[in-house]
């Protein structure tokens, strides 16, 4: 008697409901599950999570009555296209009403991610996270918005995106109303209620509330500058600095002060100017007490009681405290005089060189 072994079918599942956050300030990439075909092997959760991971791979691997009965119904030539399921992840609660998607959900606990991209060796947990992102390599965006024809890589990106069209924000915060139009913009945003900053610098230790905060802090390290102005070529660090650096070419200043109406090109220059008329003081020395409004000037301030000048000219290797100094004497060594008297013209190397001048003509 001939036993042929049969292949496990190729089951197509398509993935719960559900968002992945790569929080960087270019476009945030949100992964909403789509088909991924894969070969499932059935699972029975009688178990603890907190066994050791072979004990968890076998009760992965094993089959119940019911999946016996399933196999049976398979080989008399039944068409299973998915096997349906109502069981919860023992490890955190959530339900499932196909295996095969709890059998990813169970791999985010495991730490697996099976699916390696070849062409950077970034890993995901299944198989339609990893076709989302090869669109990244590839330059694919075959979502597009019927409102402003932008182009997407990923139908979630799209769907967060239309948002920005209705104005809906369905994530709310329990603790004070406010609301918010991505569910990441509500997990960033609770955690100034408790405090926690999850995301710390390996170059200093510093800690951050958002992932996206210490993307931008670590090129304060590596002096990166990904952003670049089209019409003079300064580049910049992050892409808020880059569209408010835009407003000084268009002369845009959409940030108005409601006490005397002064308008500014960034929100928070406007921030910082509402404290000349509050009074506020927010950032205090610890050496002597002494009280700034903006908390560069706390820095820079500090650099008086350490002597520390992290500035140097890379022409004389000269040190300076602040990097306005290092700017002026750099001219010193180009010629350049980008201050212009408007009566005269004369030039100078810096703005309080051109202060002093013009009282000459007054």
């Amino acid at each position: 008697m001939n036993v042929t072994k049969e292949e496990p079918e190729l089951v197509h599942i398509k993935e719960e409901h559900g968002d992945l956050w790569s929080n960087e300030d270019e476009e945030q990439l949100v992964v909403k599950q789509e088909a991924d075909t894969f070969k499932v092997t059935p699972l029975d959760l009688k178990h603890d999570m907190n066994e050791p991971e072979e004990k968890m791979n076998q009760l992965l691997n094993a089959d119940s009555p019911e999946d016996e009965e399933l196999k049976r119904k398979k080989s008399d030539g039944s068409k299973l296209k998915r096997h349906k399921t109502n069981k919860p992840c023992e490890a955190c609660g959530k339900w499932f009403s196909q295996k095969g998607n709890l059998i990813k959900h169970i791999r985010t606990h495991m730490g697996k991610k099976p699916y390696e991209c070849e062409m950077c060796d970034k890993s995901f947990s299944n198989g339609s996270h990893l076709a989302s992102h090869m669109r990244a390599h590839m330059g694919e965006k075959p979502f597009s918005c019927p409102t402003c024809a932008k182009g997407f890589s990923q139908k979630g990106n799209l769907n967060m995106h239309l948002r920005t069209h209705t104005g809906e924000k369905p994530y709310t915060c329990e603790m004070c109303g406010k609301s918010f139009s991505f569910s990441s913009g509500l997990v960033c945003h609770m955690r100034t209620h408790t405090g926690e900053k999850p995301f710390s610098c390996p170059t200093c230790a510093k800690e951050f509330s958002q992932k996206g905060s210490l993307i931008m802090h670590i090129r304060t390290h590596t002096g990166d500058k990904p952003y670049t102005c089209e019409l003079c070529d300064k580049s910049f660090s992050n892409g808020s600095h880059l569209a408010g650096h835009m407003r000084t070419h268009t002369g845009e200043k959409p940030f108005s002060c409601r006490t005397c109406a002064k308008e500014f090109s960034q929100k928070s220059s406007l921030s910082k100017h509402m404290r000349t008329h509050t009074g506020e003081k927010p950032y205090a020395c610890e050496m002597c007490d002494k009280s700034f409004s903006v908390g560069s000037y706390l820095a820079r301030h500090m650099r008086k009681h350490t002597g520390e000048k992290p500035f140097s000219c890379p022409t004389c290797a000269k040190g300076f405290s602040l990097k306005g100094n290092l700017n002026m004497h750099i001219r010193t060594h180009t010629g350049e005089k980008p201050y212009h008297c408007k009566v005269c013209n004369k030039s100078f190397t810096s703005s309080s060189s051109r202060i002093k001048h013009i009282r000459t003509h007054s």
